[in-house]
């Protein structure tokens, strides 16, 4: 081949995956924000973006829930070495698809979110590991640990498993990342990267988007001076990951001190509105509308759902949910307008989705 037309060929590959990457990093799909720094209040918030429903559902699951890591819906995808675990916590949950879980908090202030990722890379599959479909990776951490250090201890043990599903007739990737923090303010974020398992483990790590992988975004970051905040400092403000990335850490850096666990909630919803996405904001030719956003209380044991086409939010108090082995899987769709407020007795007896 000429000289010449390998240097072409060349320049197309290098510029094919230049989109590729920018594309990646230009992918909106949901902000995990964490405010730990207020004695005696730690509170996580986090928006669900997509382009379509997840299709959510608020669920109750008690103590002693026998699970199945492998199985998507009724079919075993994971067939050689599945997962499986009985619950050691009770755990109130927001479901996706009805195959795992994408957000929740534990009856011990442990909570995950599982946020797209467009970059993860699980490797090739390890049988000598247990295998845990992906969409269970956040239900697995919480059903099983009190704590992030100790959830880190377990999901080490393990590996998980890439599936695909087709949702509103489009095929669905479980490409994430995952967010964990407990009711002490410790936090980490995982990623696998390349087959491997990348943890940024530290109270410090508080604020999780979707792309690039968390090692850029940190020095991405690093480029900007929010060091003497003014209502003139230029703050990224568009709908890309990287910009709700550095806007959720300026305006997390800027949070007034809550007196009350009341204004420390709001709070959180105030930060967690500011990165949301509105309707028919453009994304790489499509919308990745903002559908609801959480907030937990892991000091208090409280979570709070805001579905964004409701005028509502609704809030679950853990204490006052049975929790005990033998208890049923409780479950409430949140799309309804006339939910309002405290809805911990208005879950009813459902089926465990997983």
């Amino acid at each position: 081949m000429a000289p010449g037309r390998v240097r072409t060929i060349v320049a197309l590959i290098t510029i094919v995956a230049f989109l590729i990457v920018i594309t990646a990093q230009n992918t909106a799909a949901c902000t995990r924000i964490l405010s730990n720094t207020n004695a005696g209040e730690v509170i996580v918030a986090r928006s669900m973006d997509w382009a379509t429903t997840t299709e959510p559902i608020l669920t109750v699951f008690p103590r002693g829930l026998h699970h199945d890591g492998g199985l998507v819906g009724t079919t075993q995808e994971v067939k050689e070495n599945p997962l499986r675990w009985t619950s050691a916590y009770g755990s109130v949950v927001t479901t996706i698809y009805g195959i795992g879980t994408a957000d929740g908090i534990n009856e011990r202030g442990l909570a995950a979110h599982m946020l797209y990722f467009p970059r993860a890379d699980y490797g090739q599959r390890n049988t000598a590991k247990a295998g845990l479909q992906a969409a269970l990776w956040a239900q697995y951490a919480i059903d099983s640990s009190a704590t992030v250090a100790q959830a880190l201890t377990n999901l080490q043990k393990i590996q998980v498993v890439k599936i695909s599903i087709v949702a509103h007739g489009q095929t669905q990737n479980a490409t994430v990342h995952l967010a964990l923090e407990d009711a002490m303010g410790d936090s980490a974020i995982l990623e696998y990267i390349g087959g491997k398992l990348v943890i940024y483990h530290g109270r410090q790590y508080r604020v999780m988007t979707n792309a690039p992988a968390y090692d850029e975004q940190l020095k991405l970051l690093s480029q900007l001076n929010f060091s003497n905040p003014t209502m003139d400092t230029p703050v990224p403000g568009n709908v890309n990951p990287r910009d709700r990335f550095q806007r959720a850490t300026y305006y997390l850096s800027v949070l007034s001190k809550p007196n009350t666990e009341r204004e420390a909630v709001a709070g959180m919803f105030t930060l967690i509105r500011t990165v949301s996405i509105p309707y028919g904001a453009p994304v790489n030719g499509s919308t990745f509308d903002t559908e609801y956003r959480t907030v937990s209380d892991l000091t208090h044991r409280r979570y709070y759902f805001e579905l964004t086409s409701a005028p509502n939010v609704v809030w679950i108090d853990l204490k006052e949910l049975n929790l005990s082995r033998g208890a049923s899987v409780m479950t409430l769709d949140p799309n309804n307008i006339d939910l309002s407020g405290n809805v911990s007795a208005k879950f009813a007896p459902g089926s465990a989705p997983f």
